[in-house]
């Protein structure tokens, strides 16, 4: 994985709806993914996380977007928050084999925690450590609970290669980088690197504007070419997440 997409930042949008304001940013026939997926080379399935789907439908979605093109999978609530990480085994399972309809599609899992689930080294190691032994790729986990940023939590995510996802709104400073995996030498070269922003000030509304996109254009570029940077636009309920999704990119472009 690493090898192959080295040298590529991915940026995209949680589900790949093209508002009317910036449909003439995705030209062509097709359905919505595919003019999608034109643009952007990534996009994260967060619909996952509420109910399971078909394996035929991952494999549906896998058809409709070119070979280069990935996909982020959420973890169903049910493992991550109704069962809080424990006794995961058979649901785990089963959403593996449903998100493996997406073949070479599928980039990342994306383990997101509920605020109130405070770090327990015992059954996050049991926990990823199961997933660890079903599936070698990528995995990004957004912790919310302070607990997760402290240095006994960082250290024990590097060494089960789980990235700390970096998020905005931070809940803390710490929380603002990405954490855990950073590659073998800790710089981020050789790592996927996840960030995930939610809008600001009003989540998953306000749209970003275009000198705080600056700002994270500038940053992004100074993080090592053999780093895998994902940056997903999570403001999708007001449609922001796409224009400034197109708006990062022309800036990192330039950068």
């Amino acid at each position: 994985y690493r090898r192959k997409l080295c040298n590529t930042m991915f940026i995209g949008t949680a589900a790949w709806s093209i508002p009317r304001a910036v449909a003439d940013a995705f030209p062509g026939d097709g359905q919505h993914l595919a003019r999608y997926a034109r643009q952007f080379p990534c996009a994260e399935i967060n619909s996952s996380f509420w109910r399971p789907h078909q394996r035929d439908t991952y494999a549906r979605w896998a058809s409709l977007v070119p070979s280069h093109f990935r996909f982020a999978v959420k973890l169903p609530r049910a493992i991550t928050h109704d069962a809080r990480l424990r006794a995961a085994r058979k649901p785990l399972h089963a959403f593996l084999d449903q998100a493996g309809g997406l073949a070479d599609r599928l980039g990342v899992l994306l383990v997101q925690l509920p605020p109130s689930l405070a770090w327990d080294a015992r059954v996050a190691r049991t926990f990823f450590g199961l997933l660890r032994d079903a599936w070698d790729g990528p995995v990004a986990c957004e912790p919310r609970h302070a607990s997760w940023f402290d240095a006994p939590a960082d250290r024990a995510l590097a060494r089960l290669r789980v990235t700390r996802v970096a998020a905005d709104p931070a809940r803390l400073p710490a929380a603002a980088r990405p954490g855990g995996w950073l590659g073998p030498d800790g710089d981020g070269a050789g790592a996927l690197l996840y960030w995930r922003w939610h809008g600001s000030p009003r989540v998953y509304w306000s749209s970003y504007d275009a000198g705080w996109l600056a700002q994270q254009a500038a940053a992004l570029a100074r993080w090592p070419a053999a780093a895998v940077p994902w940056v997903i636009f999570d403001n999708t309920a007001s449609g922001a997440a796409t224009a400034d999704a197109l708006a990062l990119r022309s800036l990192v472009a330039r950068e």
